[in-house]
């Protein structure tokens, strides 16, 4: 039974990736429609980071002032300027161990 439902959930995970690859190779998509679909990654992560960098406490009421939005704007501005990944990680993570220090 146990295999039975890891193999289900294998399926049930498979096809919704497989079935739109398998559909959209036999069509041209338009150039439009690339673009946007070049922008989901970035919506999404945005949609969740956004609400852990300006809300805190239990409620999620909006905060300004909390140290990871602070971490977050220099890291994202050394992003933007380097295109570097590893970078971004390192500049991070020094950012976030020095307000912890800090604050």
């Amino acid at each position: 039974m146990v295999v039975f439902i890891i193999v289900a959930m294998g399926i049930v995970t498979y096809i919704p990736r497989w079935l739109p690859l398998f559909i959209l190779t036999k069509y041209t998509l338009p150039g439009w429609f690339k673009e946007w679909l070049a922008l989901i990654p970035a919506s999404v992560l945005s949609a969740l980071l956004l609400p852990a960098l300006v809300t805190g406490g239990d409620a999620r009421h909006l905060d300004i002032m909390r140290s990871e939005l602070w971490v977050a704007v220099p890291t994202f501005v050394f992003a933007l300027a380097t295109k570097s990944l590893g970078g971004t990680v390192v500049v991070g993570m020094v950012l976030f161990w020095l307000s912890g220090k800090l604050i």
